[in-house]
């Protein structure tokens, strides 16, 4: 019987005619040209605008991008390769200890270490770990991909002592699971991986705090690496969190699914609440310390790291400090819509720092910070011209001004201000939990959410259109606001524990209209494979005030 024939279009090379069921790296290796003109190492594969791995099987006519280090998806499989690599490495190292990829670090991952009691890492143990994985890369160890009874995967895990992973699968049913297996250690496959360890090319182990960070290469030089520039208050901020996670013993998916299963969410999420809420009356109480100097909170983080909200609960403590609070909004100090800079597509940049009129806001910023009593501006979006409406503002002797956006941060907008005026606050979704032990939940993909659900419910917007804006979104981050998050007194974390299972049940019929044969499908069904790792929390659990009801809807506050 003569094999199904189908076809197989490449992007950078010659459409192919293969046997279906054969591999994309068979492929590769059979027909040469289709890696014409492609110089890197292929790391996975978009296949129908579906992420893969390199060992994809191909069953129908497909169109075909190849993956490399360069690319967005490349990084991603190289970054969830070395964090398997490293779990691998360390568990047969060191039976027992405690390892986990917590968060990323100065273009890294911060990885935590623990033998018994000892917190930390050594000299020695770091040396060991680096040694492991580069045996590993001249091995060229393969990582397969593979299939296995649901029993065959709880026997493997129970006898590994692997907790995380148990907890997971403990709220799955499906007969089979997929696995990822190097020599004898063995993973779930939450997102695809290289097929062997060689093909990561390179890394750097750096030892920091009480455990080291992995470094991947430089994006377009594959030989060099970008600086370790550690931010130490990022640090701290999730180190708080993560201890915190510790405490109340919910440091995975798993450990939360277990909570909701057995019915103990509710006291979890009023824990989590009341922690955010003692950390914001913390940052009142020293704001109020400093009254009398303290005239300007200046509040910036991306997109969908609850600004509003936290500016709304900040100020009402402040309030019940006997200080009181009064908000300018930005959006009002846009220049007239023609002056607006364009982006390098020649399209409307309002991200732009000088979308806002810097004259009027260093005029006006002076005039308040020397007591002086200044008409507010008004910006009307139907027309593209600033109003005056007379709306008047001066600061007295118990007022703060609350200066809310995303340049909030940035040195050029308040330069007028002398520094010891100005209490300065980034924030971020910045979130503890883990899928398991070495597979981290993105603090980017925790805000891509969040935004998905809000822009559906309050701007009508599709998921479609979401994902569409998200990499121009990230563009005006990196350039506005993560450069300036050094400038901040403070960081303050906005992510709740719970928060992706109230979330999950908004954002998956919306990710669901997204189709194969849009190229943002990709994205869509990762973050549909990544959010059916939590079972549901219902609506109404969530209290009024809660940062997720900026999201969601039904706030306490007014937007």
């Amino acid at each position: 019987m003569t094999n199904r024939l189908v076809k197989v279009k490449f992007e950078h090379g010659p459409e192919q005619e293969v046997e279906a069921g054969i591999s994309l790296n068979q492929i590769l290796a059979k027909y040469p040209a289709v890696m014409d003109g492609i110089d890197y190492q292929p790391l996975g594969a978009l296949v129908n605008n579906e992420f893969v791995s390199i060992e994809y099987q191909i069953e129908t006519g497909s169109h075909v991008r190849i993956l490399g280090y360069r690319d967005s998806y490349g990084q991603r499989v190289y970054r969830h390769t070395i964090a398997f690599l490293l779990a691998k490495a360390a568990h047969e190292l060191f039976p027992g200890c405690d390892f986990a990829v917590e968060h990323s670090l100065s273009k890294g991952l911060y990885c935590s270490f623990r033998v018994g009691d000892e917190p930390g890492i050594s000299k020695d143990q770091l040396a060991k770990l680096d040694a492991a994985l580069r045996k590993l890369f001249d091995q060229k160890a393969p990582i397969d991909r593979i299939k296995v009874t649901y029993d065959e995967a709880i026997a493997h895990f129970e006898a590994a002592g692997a907790k995380d992973k148990l907890n997971l699968l403990r709220y799955k049913n499906s007969s089979r699971v997929s696995v990822y297996q190097c020599g004898a250690y063995m993973d779930l496959a939450n997102q695809p991986l290289a097929n062997n360890a060689a093909a990561l090319g390179n890394y750097q182990l750096i030892a920091y705090q009480q455990g080291f960070v992995v470094m991947g290469p430089d994006r377009m030089d594959l030989n060099a690496f970008p600086k370790f520039e550690p931010a130490h208050y990022i640090y701290d901020v999730f180190k708080g969190h993560k201890d915190w996670g510790r405490i109340v013993r919910v440091r995975t998916v798993g450990d939360l699914n277990e909570r909701i299963a057995k019915k103990k969410i509710d006291d979890f999420i009023d824990v989590n609440e009341a922690y955010q809420e003692k950390r914001i009356a913390l940052l009142a109480e020293q704001i109020v310390q400093k009254r009398g100097h303290v005239k300007w909170i200046l509040i910036a983080g991306p997109s969908s790291s609850g600004k509003t909200t936290f500016s709304k609960r900040l100020s009402l403590q402040l309030k019940a400090s006997g200080m009181n609070a009064k908000p300018i909004s930005l959006d009002n100090y846009f220049v007239e819509r023609g002056l607006t800079p364009l982006d390098e597509k020649g399209e409307v940049d309002y991200e732009h720092l000088e979308a806002l009129n810097l004259a009027l806001i260093d005029e006006q910023l002076t005039a308040l910070d020397e007591g002086k009593k200044v008409e507010l501006p008004y910006y009307n979006f139907h027309t593209g011209k600033r109003e005056f409406r007379g709306e008047f503002m001066h600061i007295g002797p118990d007022d703060v001004i609350v200066l809310e956006g995303i340049h909030g941060l940035n040195p050029r907008l308040t330069a007028s201000v002398p520094a010891e005026h100005k209490f300065k606050i980034y924030i971020s979704a910045l979130t503890q939990l883990n899928i398991d032990s070495n597979n981290r939940i993105s603090t980017t993909d925790n805000r891509l959410i969040r935004r998905m659900v809000r822009d559906n419910n309050f701007r009508s917007h599709s998921a479609l259109k979401t994902l569409q804006m998200w990499p121009k979104v990230r563009r005006g981050e990196k350039t506005w606001i993560f450069p300036f998050q050094k400038e901040a007194d403070v960081a303050f974390n906005s992510a709740l524990d719970y928060e992706l299972a109230v979330l999950r049940p908004y954002a998956e019929p919306l990710l669901a209209e997204i189709k194969p044969s849009m190229p943002e499908y990709a994205e869509a069904v990762r973050i549909q494979q990544f959010l059916s790792n939590f079972l549901v929390i219902p609506t109404d659990r969530v209290p009024p005030t809660s940062v997720i009801r900026e999201f969601i809807g039904k706030s306490f506050f007014q937007y």
